[in-house]
């Protein structure tokens, strides 16, 4: 019988970002290899075709996506367990694959029912997002609840997968689990649809300028994500100013969101107006092609707990890189793609004026970093190390 993996996601799955794409792509990569999944999930999301998704009441959902930590979680979670523990389809568990520090805490219970093993799909510590995005201060008392709350999900788990060898060591070092605990499963890509552009794109690429409303005979620098100060959209901003002042023929797009509203108001009063793009959200089917229109992509990403799969999909694109100097950007890129200090916005502009002066450096770097993609980041070969971790929990039970 085909083994049976139940995904608890406590997130409104699929949404076009971050841990999502690491949900879906794992989820795919397993359906390719004989594993039946089967993602438990809150309601809002977009059911991807083929994988089977059950969601708690919809009257429990307001609005669209909603991006880290927020206080509906108090009333979403109960509901995703009651969910979790009822609703599935009438077949054994064999692996509960735990999304998010709540999805250990939910996904426990299920895994004790069933005799299966419980893995945690580690993707940053609880109290720093909720640090990061500013919702909770650093004085608050809850923080302390929030911080046992994260330590007792990391000590329920058979076994955690952390996104970078960063996060791993972190994590042993902070909390004191064993080692053998603890499993570096850096992000993966999709190498097939993230791919370079080919002479064949010319026209399509065109005309999605046009559509954009990018002028033509520009080079484009482009920024896919989340918006927001810990991402690095604040910096982006003002870096743009600064490139623009010695490169006016350099453009901006930055595409994602949420606060695209607040973010395209300041980039009209920094009189960026004419030279940089605000798209909104972009589905993740249309990631790739939106990549393939750039010339350039940053990453300025300022957290240092959270991993930053959007520069592997810039890399399989075959696209320069520019980045914050932090950890795993650092350990993605490599010796390839240009790193700047952390908060430097000057930093970033230096380095975003070095490629648009040198088109002999983006070609080089922007090859080296998909062949990096190809040797280490493809979805294929970055689930063995998921499927390693399943057989070592089964041979257990």
């Amino acid at each position: 019988m085909r083994r049976h993996v139940v995904k608890i996601a406590p997130t409104g799955f699929f949404a076009d970002y971050g841990c999502h794409v690491r949900i879906l792509e794992e989820a795919r990569a397993l359906q390719q290899r004989g594993y039946d999944v089967t993602v438990v999930t809150y309601p809002g999301g977009n059911d991807p075709p083929g994988l089977p998704v059950v969601r708690i009441p919809s009257w429990l959902h307001r609005g669209g996506p909603r991006v880290g930590s927020h206080w509906r979680k108090l009333m979403l979670d109960p509901a995703l367990l009651a969910t979790a523990l009822t609703r599935l389809p009438s077949r054994p568990v064999d692996i509960v694959h735990a999304h998010l520090h709540e999805g250990v805490l939910i996904g426990w219970l299920l895994a004790r029912m069933h005799g299966a093993g419980l893995v945690f799909d580690y993707q940053g510590s609880l109290t720093r997002e909720m640090l990061d995005h500013q919702f909770i201060r650093a004085a608050n008392p809850l923080l302390h609840v929030f911080s046992w709350l994260e330590k007792l999900a990391n000590r329920l788990a058979d076994r955690i997968l952390t996104s970078s060898e960063n996060a791993r060591n972190s994590l042993i070092a902070e909390s004191g689990l064993p080692s053998d605990r603890v499993v570096a499963v850096t992000d993966g890509v999709d190498l097939t649809r993230f791919r370079p552009r080919q002479p064949d794109d010319t026209d399509a690429l065109f005309n999605l300028r046009h559509r954009l409303g990018i002028p033509p005979n520009r080079l484009l620098v482009g920024y896919l994500g989340l918006l927001a100060p810990y991402q690095g959209t604040d910096d982006l901003i003002r870096a743009a100013q600064l490139v623009l002042r010695q490169d006016p023929g350099a453009h901006f797009l930055v595409m994602g969101f949420p606060n695209q509203e607040a973010y395209r108001h300041a980039a009209h009063a920094a009189g960026l107006a004419g030279h940089l793009h605000f798209t909104g959200r972009v589905p993740y089917a249309d990631a790739p092609e939106m990549l393939r229109v750039l010339d350039i992509a940053v990453a300025p990403k300022r957290s240092e707990s959270e991993g930053n799969g959007k520069v592997l999909n810039y890399m399989a694109v075959g696209l320069p890189v520019v980045a914050y100097d932090g950890p795993v950007a650092r350990e993605l890129l490599g010796q390839s793609g240009l790193r700047v200090p952390v908060g430097s916005v000057e930093g970033l502009a230096e380095g975003l004026l070095r490629y648009l002066a040198d088109p002999d450096l983006r070609t080089r770097h922007g090859h080296a970093l998909r062949r990096r993609a190809e040797r280490m980041y493809g979805w294929t070969r970055q689930i063995q190390h998921v499927l390693r971790v399943y057989d070592s929990l089964q041979a257990g039970h």
